[in-house]
Order: C-alpha cells, then structure tokens, then sequence
C-alpha cells in the first residue's frame, strides 16, 4: 500500500523533449479516466507544467511493477516523439517515501527551476481537483494532496523561501533588461496575456515604471486601454511587432504564436530587440534568433539565473524541507493506520465486547498481555515509549 510517481522534468529532459510530454487538458483527462479501469491502477492524479510532467498512481501492494508499467505504457502511447529519441529514457520512477517526499517538495517549489516560487502551488492543487472531477482519486492521493499542500501553506508563511520576489516572470524581465540594457520607455508586446504566467508578467511590467504595455491572447480581448497598456486582437500581432522592443509569449497553444517567416516580414525597422518564449511546447519559432540585432531566450536559457536564486535560499531551503517532513511522517502515520483499519476496529469491538462481558479492567488488561507477547522485546520497548506519550498528552488535555 503505497504511492508511486513516475516524472520528468526540467532536471531530466529539455525543451524540446518536455515540449512532446505536454499534454492537453483533455488528453489529461483521457490519460487519467484509461489508468483507473485498467485494474490494477486504483487512483490517478496528473500534474502538467512548463517544466513537468508528474503521475502520481496508487494500487494494491504487490501491483508495483504492473502499475508502473500500465501507466508508463498507456503515457507513451499518447505521444509522437521524433524520430531516434526513446521518451522512456527521459522518465524517472519513485514509489513510497521518495514518491511522497517528492510531492511535498514540488507543492512547496522546492523542486522548481526557481525555487520557492509559489506558482507551483496553485497548479498542484489545479491537478488534485481535475483528478477530484475525473472521479480518478481517492482516499489515499487524496489524503496525500492534502498534507502535501496544507505543509506548502506552512512553509509559505513560516519561512522566507517564497518571500524574496523571483519567479519566471521576474527572471524573464531580468533578461530582457539586461539584453537591451533598459526598459525605460520601451514598447512590450505580451501574448498569453490572460494566463498565469502572462497575469504574473504583466503585473510585474507595470511595476517597472515607463513600459509601454501591448497586450493580447488567443481566447481573450475586450479591448482594454490604460494609462500604460492596450489590449490588442490576437489576429494583429504581427501588424504591431515591427515596433515592439521586447516580445514575450506564454501561451498553452501547441503551436507557434509567432513563425519565422511572417516575424520576417512584419520586422521592417533596423533595431535591437529580444523575443522570450516562456511556452511549452514554445510559442515562438527558435530560428528568429538568426535574424540581426535580436535575442532569443526560452524557459531553460534562465536556469542560471534561477541557480544563483537557489543558492541564496539554501538556508531556508532546509527549513522548508523540516517543515514538509513532519507532514509527510503525518500522512505516513494516518497510511499506517488506513492499512491496518480493519484490524484497528476489530479490536475495538473485541476490547468492547469482553467489557461488557467481564467488566473494562479485564477487557484492557487482556488486550496489554496480548500485546506483550506478540512483540519481541524491542518491539515492546518502543510501544511502552510510545505509550508514555499517549499518557502525557491526556495530562496537557
């Protein structure tokens, strides 16, 4: 009885290769519904970002290599990788504590590209309900996303992990600042606007002061104007690219927002710009950083800035890390006791039954001689331990 994940991520695989592992919302829910009536796949939940895919499974003890190999099954044949690349290889596979650790972490962002950015968060959850809403997760993943996110909100709000403002927005700013060597009064053109990162973008523009703002998305467009911003009809992105200095894109669209060659048409001005693809699969076709005077960066071109990040956060790091395991040995306790609940209620009516029977001083001192002989004198040792705790805690009540 016990968790089991199978990943891959930014840590395994790159771009190009995480760009064939992303998976629309309804093959997501097709993926999940499928591993649920195979048999031996009891719950299924599916957590899908920029930089990962997780599956997280529960089954039967005893089903461990058939439930990794269902799902690493029914996962591949969903996906057309180019020709010569094994997607299998890119996979990494962890079942009980590691599978459990490994959530906790991913909820707290301590297994993010940027570490302690709290985006992570909102998408865990995201999957947890879309699993709730497919009536593919149960009492155990469940329980687990449970622990997993109420440990997030402890680390979020008792440690200073998520409290230094970096995140993919701010890094890709950073970028873009450094690559034209200013923002001041400079023309940002952001597709994706209505999606979280984009939202997350946006806000982050406003706050750098004399950036002029153009706005658009595929789904969205009222046509809003500020002081600062216009919203733009997706259709006439490449009618305002000539003069923006920075594009940056983040869309879910499996295809390109922007192609090459209506990028070179559109592009009449002799100037420097940049282009920031933060899209997976990417929005923006990579071969635009062979046209004069343009950067290119996608989501991987900013791990060194996210490792100088990380490196500024270890101390906290390791107090986020405590945090998150004192969750993990609670939903490790309470699956202890899931297993073993059947067992738990017999004795309770037995231990009620001879109660009645002999009276609640004969029912108990049965049930501790009962116990002392079936434990080996260690065994004994620890439980007599554990039972000083139990007396303590009716003493502070």
């Amino acid at each position: 009885m016990s968790i089991q994940l199978i990943s891959v991520s930014h840590k395994t695989a790159d771009l190009n290769i995480r760009s064939c592992f992303a998976l629309t919302k309804e093959q997501q829910i097709k993926y999940l519904k499928d591993m649920v009536s195979g048999g031996y796949i009891e719950e299924c939940a599916l957590l899908s970002t920029c930089n990962r895919l997780e599956i997280y499974l529960y089954g039967k003890d005893g089903n461990q290599r058939e439930i990794f190999s269902e799902a690493e099954k029914g996962l591949l044949r969903m996906i057309a990788f180019p020709e010569g690349v094994d997607g299998a290889e890119y996979l990494r596979f962890y079942e009980g504590e590691k599978a459990e650790r490994h959530l906790f972490f991913v909820a707290a962002g301590l297994d993010s590209m940027v570490m302690g950015e709290d985006q992570i968060l909102g998408q865990v959850k995201e999957s947890w309900q879309q699993a709730m809403a497919a009536g593919t997760i149960g009492t155990c993943l469940n329980t687990c996303f449970r622990y997993a996110v109420t440990g997030a909100k402890k680390v979020k709000t008792e440690t200073d992990l998520s409290r230094t403002p970096v995140s993919t927005a701010t890094i890709a700013i950073k970028a873009a600042r450094e690559y034209l060597g200013d923002l001041k009064e400079k023309k940002v053109l952001l597709i994706g606007a209505s999606g979280k990162i984009g939202n997350s973008i946006f806000k982050n523009l406003l706050s750098e002061g004399e950036t002029q703002i153009y706005m658009t998305s595929r789904q969205h467009c009222h046509g809003g104007k500020g002081e600062r911003y216009l919203e733009l009809p997706y259709s006439e992105r490449y009618a305002w690219l000539d003069e923006m200095d920075v594009v940056l894109s983040a869309t879910a669209s499996p295809h390109y927002t922007l192609t090459l060659d209506k990028v070179k048409k559109a592009l009449v001005t002799k100037k420097r710009r940049v282009f920031i693809d933060l899209a997976v699969p990417p929005d923006i076709d990579r071969r635009g950083q062979e046209l004069s005077n343009t950067g290119y960066y996608n989501i991987d071109d900013f791990s060194r800035v996210a490792d100088e990040n990380n490196r500024k956060k270890e101390k906290e790091a390791a107090a986020a890390a405590d945090i998150l395991e004192d969750y993990r040995i609670q939903f490790e306790k309470w699956m202890i006791f899931q297993k073993s609940f059947h067992e738990v209620q017999s004795v309770k009516e037995k231990i009620c039954s001879q109660a009645e029977a002999k009276g609640m001083d004969k029912a108990l001192s049965h049930f501790f001689f009962a116990l002392r002989e079936s434990f080996e004198p260690g065994q004994l040792e620890m439980f007599m331990e554990a039972l000083k705790k139990v007396e303590e805690s009716y003493e502070e009540n």
